[in-house]
C-alpha cells in the first residue's frame, strides 16, 4: 500500500500549465489547512500575548531556514543537478553527496549556535517584549523550534533532487502534512500544554514534511550519503551562485524581522494581527506565484542551458501572463470581501470584533502587493535559471531598505499627525480602534514589494527581452475583469446583507460567498467579451486528461 502511494507521488508531470495547476491544487489544499490552523489558533488564544509569543518564536528559526536553506534550494541546485545528471548519474550522485554532507553539518552547527545565543537574540529582535516571564517563554519556544529548520532544510534539499525529474506531486503534498501536524498540536497538545503544545505540533509537522521527501528519494535509490570525499570545487560553485540569493532572501527576511520588532513595541496582539493577515495574503501567492514559478523552473533551466533563449522567454511570458490573469481578480475579491473573509476564517472564540477589523484592514493592505509578489517570483526564477543571481540581489537589498524606511516614516506619520491618522483609519474603516498603528506595517510592506517588482521588471527587460507588449492584452483584460468583479461584489454585499443574518458564521459566509460568485460571474463575462486568451487556455487544459495520458505539446501555428 505504501509502495503504491509512493509510486503515485513519484509520477513525472509534463507541461507548464499542468504542473502549475497540480501545484496550485495542492497549494490551495495546504492553504485551506493553514486557514483551519489559523482559525483554531485565533479561536483558542485570540490576538493577545500568547499568540504574539508563538509567532515571535518562529522568527529566528525561520531566519536560519531562509538563509541557510537557500544555499541548497530548488532555485540554486536544480541547474547544477541537471548539468551533472545529464552527463552521468554517477556525477550527479557524487555532487549530491558532497552538498548533502556540507549542508547538514552547516545547518546543525548554526542551530546549535542559535540555541546558545537565543536569550540575547530575542532581546535584540523584539525590544518591546520586556516582561521576564514572557522573555523566558519566548527563548524556550524559539529553542524548540530550532528543530524546524533542520527538518525543513533537509526536506528542501531532497525536493531539489525530486524536481529535477519533474516529480512535483511529492513536493506539493508535503506542506499538507506540515499543517496537519500543527493542527494536531492545537487540537491534542494545546489543551494540556497551552501554546507550547502548538509548538510541539509544528515540530511534528516539520518531521512529517521531511519524512515524505525522504521516503520518496530513498525508494528510488536517490538518497544522498555522507562522504569524506567532498568535491570542494562544486561546493564553491554552488556557494558563489547561491550567496547572492541567500543575501537577498536574508535581507527580505531581515526587513520582516524589523516589522515584527516594530509590532512588539505596539499594543498587545499586534504581532498576532500582523502575522495572521500576512498568512491570509500568502494564499494567492502560494497558489498562483509559487505554483507557476516552481513548475516553470526546471524547464527554464534546461532551455537557457541549451541556448534556446526564444523558448526560455516564451515560458517566462506565458507564466507572467497567467500570473497577472489570476492575481488581479483575486486581489479585487480579497479587498472587497476582506471583512467577510476574516470574520469567516478567524472571527470566533477569543478573537474579538476589534481584532477582526484590524486584521481585515491589514489583509487588504497586504493584498495590494499580491500581483507584485507573484510576478517577482517568476522573474527571479528566470534570473536563477540563467545563473544570474547578482542583479536580483541588489534589487532586493534596495527594496528591503525601502520597505523598512517607508514603514518607519508611516509609523511616525501615524503617531504624529492626527489628520493623517484620522483620514487613514476612516478609509480603512478602523476609526476609533486602539492599535490601528499596526496597519502601517502591511502598508510599508506593500509599498516596498511593489517597488521591488517594478525595478525587477525594468532590469529583466534590459537583461533579456521586453515583455510589456506580450502581456499588455492580458493585463488590460484582467484589470477590466477585476474592476467588474470588485464592483459587482461590493454591490452584491449590500443586497445579500438584507437576505442573510450576518451576525452568524453561516450568514456572513453566505453573504461573502454569494457576493463573490456574482463578482466572478461578471468577471468571466467581461473576459469572454474581450476574447481573453488565458481563459480559453484554461478551458482547454481542464479538458485534457492530465492524469491518464502524457501531455502532447501543440504544434506551432504558422
Amino acid at each position: 500500500m505504501v509502495g503504491r502511494i509512493l509510486k503515485l507521488l513519484n509520477r513525472e508531470i509534463h507541461g507548464l500549465h499542468e504542473a502549475a495547476f497540480l501545484l496550485a491544487f495542492f497549494a490551495f489544499s495546504s492553504q485551506l489547512l493553514a486557514l483551519v490552523r489559523d482559525r483554531l489558533l485565533a479561536h483558542e488564544f485570540g490576538a493577545g500575548v500568547s499568540l504574539d509569543i508563538y509567532y515571535a518564536a518562529f522568527r529566528i528559526p525561520d531566519f536560519i531556514f531562509i538563509t541557510i536553506g537557500s544555499l541548497v534550494s530548488v532555485s540554486v541546485l536544480v541547474p547544477f543537478l541537471i548539468e551533472k545528471i545529464d552527463k552521468t548519474d554517477d556525477k550527479g550522485a557524487r555532487f549530491t553527496n558532497s552538498i548533502f554532507t556540507v549542508f547538514f553539518g552547516f545547518i546543525v552547527l548554526s542551530s546549535v549556535l542559535a540555541f546558545l545565543l537565543m536569550p540575547y537574540l530575542v532581546k535584540l529582535v523584539f525590544p518591546g517584549i520586556t516582561r521576564p516571564e514572557l522573555v523566558a517563554e519566548l527563548v524556550s519556544l524559539s529553542r524548540i523550534l530550532l528543530l524546524s529548520p533542520i527538518f525543513l532544510g533537509l526536506s528542501n534539499f531532497f525536493a531539489s533532487i525530486i524536481q529535477v525529474y519533474k516529480r512535483f506531486l511529492v513536493y506539493a503534498v508535503s506542506p499538507l502534512l506540515y499543517n496537519l501536524g500543527i493542527i494536531a498540536g492545537i487540537v491534542f497538545f494545546a489543551p494540556t500544554y497551552g501554546i507550547r503544545g502548538v509548538v510541539f505540533g509544528v515540530i511534528l509537522g516539520a518531521a512529517l514534511h521531511f519524512a515524505l521527501q525522504f521516503a520518496a528519494i530513498f525508494k528510488d535509490g536517490m538518497f544522498p550519503r555522507f562522504t569524506f570525499s567532498i568535491n570542494y570545487r562544486d561546493i564553491k560553485r554552488v556557494v558563489l551562485l547561491s550567496f547572492p540569493r541567500t543575501v537577498a532572501l536574508s535581507s527580505t527576511h531581515l526587513s520582516l524581522l524589523f516589522l515584527f520588532g516594530f509590532a512588539s513595541l505596539m499594543k498587545d496582539g499586534s504581532i498576532a494581527i500582523f502575522n495572521l493577515a500576512f498568512n491570509l495574503q500568502s494564499v494567492p501567492l502560494a497558489i498562483i506565484g509559487v505554483s507557476y514559478s516552481m513548475a516553470a523552473f526546471p524547464t527554464l533551466s534546461r532551455l537557457f542551458g541549451s541556448g534556446e533563449i526564444d523558448k526560455f522567454m516564451s515560458h517566462i511570458i506565458s507564466a507572467v501572463r497567467h500570473i497577472i490573469f489570476w492575481s488581479l481578480p483575486v486581489t479585487a475579491l480579497f479587498i472587497t470581501l476582506r471583512a467577510q473573509i476574516v470574520r469567516t476564517i478567524l472571527g470566533s472564540g477569543e478573537f474579538g470584533w476589534s481584532d477582526t477589523k484590524l486584521t481585515a484592514a491589514a489583509f487588504a493592505l497586504f493584498a495590494l502587493s499580491a500581483i507584485a509578489q507573484s510576478v517577482s517570483l517568476i522573474l527571479v526564477r528566470g534570473y536563477y535559471s540563467a545563473s544570474k543571481t547578482v542583479r536580483p540581489l541588489f534589487i532586493n537589498l534596495v527594496s528591503s531598505a525601502i520597505t523598512v524606511g517607508v514603514t518607519i516614516f508611516l509609523i511616525k506619520a501615524h503617531a504624529a499627525s492626527g489628520a493623517f491618522q484620522e483620514t487613514f483609519d476612516a478609509v480603512m474603516r478602523v476609526g476609533g480602534l486602539q492599535g490601528s498603528i499596526v496597519l502601517m506595517l502591511p502598508l510599508g510592506f506593500a509599498v516596498g514589494t511593489i517597488i521591488n517588482a517594478v525595478i525587477l521588471w525594468i532590469y529583466f527587460e534590459t537583461d533579456f527581452r521586453s515583455m510589456r507588449y506580450a502581456v499588455s492584452k492580458t493585463f488590460f483584460d484582467s484589470l477590466s475583469a477585476s474592476v467588474a468583479i470588485g464592483g459587482i461584489s461590493y454591490l452584491s454585499l449590500k443586497v445579500f446583507d438584507n437576505l442573510f443574518n450576518v451576525n452568524t458564521l453561516l450568514g456572513i459566509f453566505a453573504q461573502g460567498f454569494m457576493a463573490g460568485m456574482m463578482g466572478i460571474a461578471s468577471g468571466i463575462i467581461v473576459l469572454k467579451m474581450l476574447k481573453n486568451q488565458e481563459i480559453m487556455d484554461i478551458w482547454k487544459t481542464v479538458r485534457k486528461r492530465v492524469w491518464k495520458s502524457e501531455i502532447i505539446q501543440p504544434e506551432t501555428q504558422v
